[in-house]
């Protein structure tokens, strides 16, 4: 199990990604739902500052300082600089834990920065922030996760396998090899659309689907799962999570759902119910 989220417009919405242990947005009920797997989280990255993605902050700080799991892990807060509603949230939360038994850290990031989540020869993985069309006077970002991969040159695409093997065993790996930044999950965090440039080269797609009818988005904040499908048209997205799902649709969510799975062609498709755990 990789992805654990719990999502419903205008009520809550947090997604964890186990294998980097980063929790994306702490809507509230994140600790109550997670229960001792609080403890696993290392990053968090907000989206932005709307309540029903971080009014759990302040129960999940409370439950790792005041529970028996291990305080010595340190918790990382990332969020866009600037965003006052988090700032200001931030400092209320110090204030009444000013006892705080564990390293609490804190960064506010610009649109663009990069943060090492490991780095080794064998090993990089980092997250990418990116600015989104929410609304006006919210600052808010999506969040790419890369890896650091290697391929073969493209000079030697063409060459038979005995001959790759051969220059291999004669100048090593790294002379017909090159790195590079391969991006295996986009999250999409509150936003009217992800530009196709944001996401045709990304494996797994969280992207926020507020709405399930066009016709009933009043403003250009949120997505609605017509635009989704064909954004994801001709990309490289292998599969597509629908979260931030409006609770209006709950008793005919599959119905509407299972109408675009076949104009997606082999992108997997899943999505959060709302009031629904869910597990991927």
């Amino acid at each position: 199990m990789n992805i654990v989220g719990y999502s419903k417009a205008l009520y809550t919405t947090w997604i964890y990604y186990s294998p980097e242990r980063i929790l994306f947005d702490a809507g509230e009920c994140v600790s109550t739902l997670m229960n001792n797997k609080v403890y696993a989280i290392k990053h968090i990255f907000l989206s932005h500052g709307h309540v029903d993605h971080i009014s759990g902050l302040w129960s999940l700080i409370n439950t790792r300082n005041n529970a028996m799991g291990d305080r010595g892990k340190d918790l990382n807060i990332y969020y866009p600089k600037g965003n006052k509603g988090i700032e200001e949230y931030l400092n209320f939360i110090r204030k009444v834990n000013s006892d705080l038994r564990f390293n609490l850290k804190v960064f506010p990031i610009e649109d663009g920065e990069e943060i090492i989540l490991r780095n080794s020869n064998q090993n990089k993985k980092f997250v990418k922030a990116f600015k989104v069309k929410h609304t006006q006077s919210e600052k808010s970002f999506g969040y790419h996760i890369f890896e650091e991969r290697k391929r073969l040159k493209e000079e030697f695409r063409n060459l038979s396998q005995e001959d790759i093997t051969k220059l291999a065993r004669t100048y090593g790996s790294d002379y017909i090899t090159e790195k590079y930044n391969s991006k295996i999950l986009t999250f999409s965090g509150d936003t009217y659309l992800l530009n196709k440039t944001e996401v045709e080269d990304t494996e797994i797609l969280i992207h926020e689907c507020t709405f399930l009818n066009k016709e009933d988005r009043k403003y250009e904040n949120h997505a609605t799962i017509e635009d989704i499908v064909e954004l994801v048209k001709g990309t490289k997205v292998k599969k597509l999570i629908l979260y931030h799902i409006s609770g209006r649709y709950s008793r005919k969510i599959d119905k509407i759902i299972s109408e675009y799975k076949n104009e997606i062609g082999e992108i997997e498709l899943y999505y959060v119910k709302p009031d629904k755990i869910f597990k991927l």
